[in-house]
């Protein structure tokens, strides 16, 4: 099996920092490209860091060259679902025009494979709980319209030429490395899991509980979470499916099942041992009442089994981080 060198842009940032640690322990040769705004030097544990912009075709196009890239592993991202509504043009901007500049890199270089970072918001608010890959696509904000663009780009840029590619949409991410190496830094986070194990530590006061009134079982959100160690499994599993000449192919990341907003709370207090200080307020609009990934496809393409499929651990992985967290920061 071919192991050439891989780029991975975005890969100081969340969930590509987790990818870069699973592919250097594997003894790849990763090159990271990536321009801080969200990620973090310190993340990246293996292989090189080039700090730049995905945008820059001279940079990109001189990192292909160089480091004979074989494959690309495409993070870099805005992924602020608010944000992107207020400022609609800085999404299109990073989130489709630089992708698309990083692909006229790449298929000018001769790159072989591509895996993309796409997202469940390119589904907008489906009309069943459970989604497959051929629901219908109907993104409800500029940050899905930007992912789904670059699934089009993906797939015209396929078909006209030799670059395969895998397209992986994500449901929700949650946790950090187990072994509390690296984990969600994030800024402001908005996420939930993040956001209540900060609460729980005291980092905010509270958290806001949107929408009690939901046809779900305890009448809040329902979503679909899946450890970031899991997730970044799927894409070393992406990878030698393309490597052992798979076709390109798009295919959701998830668990298939759900937890509702109560019970995800209930379970970082549970894991915690204390009670979180709860606010309930209206729904948001655009919010759907379930959302969970169809996952019959990514087990039959892949072999791939998740590991981290409980929720007390995805939360504890959490609440660790934190910890560590707040010990550097006093």
């Amino acid at each position: 099996m071919s192991r050439g060198a891989i780029l991975v842009t975005g890969g100081a940032g969340y969930i590509g920092s987790h990818v870069v640690l699973q592919l250097g322990e594997a003894g790849e040769t990763v090159v990271t490209l990536d321009n801080l705004s969200t990620g973090f030097e310190e993340a990246v544990l293996h292989g090189e860091l080039v700090i730049g912009d995905t945008g820059d075709q001279e940079l990109v196009s001189r990192l292909l060259r160089d480091h004979k890239i074989e494959s690309v592993l495409h993070f870099a991202a805005h992924t602020i679902v608010p944000e992107s509504v207020s400022d609609p043009l800085k999404y299109y901007g990073n989130n489709t025009c630089n992708t698309r500049n990083l692909l006229e890199c790449c298929a000018r270089a001769g790159v072989k494979h591509f895996i993309f970072s796409s997202t469940a918001a390119v589904y907008g608010i489906p009309e069943q709980t459970l989604c497959n890959e051929q629901t219908h696509l109907a993104p409800i904000n500029p940050y899905g319209s930007s992912k789904l663009m670059s699934e089009w780009m993906l797939r015209d840029l396929g078909a006209a030429g030799p670059m395969r590619h895998v397209i992986l949409r994500y449901f929700n991410v949650a946790g950090s490395d187990p072994g509390g190496r690296i984990g969600q830094s994030t800024r402001n986070a908005t996420l939930l899991i993040k956001v209540a194990a900060e609460t729980a530590l005291g980092k905010r006061p509270s958290i806001k509980v949107f929408g009690t009134d939901y046809p779900t079982e305890d009448g809040t959100g329902v979503r679909d979470y899946i450890h970031v160690s899991d997730l970044a499994d799927a894409h070393i599993r992406a990878l030698e499916h393309l490597r052992q000449g798979g076709d390109s192919a798009t295919l959701n990341c998830g668990y298939g099942h759900g937890y509702s907003v109560r019970q995800v709370l209930d379970a970082v207090a549970r894991v915690h041992g204390e009670p979180l200080n709860i606010i309930e307020e209206g729904r948001r609009a655009g919010d759907p009442p379930a959302l969970v990934a169809a996952v019959e496809r990514i087990h039959q393409v892949f072999d791939w089994t998740p590991r981290y499929d409980d929720l007390d651990f995805i939360v504890k992985t959490s609440l660790d981080w934190e910890r560590k967290l707040l010990e550097r920061s006093n």
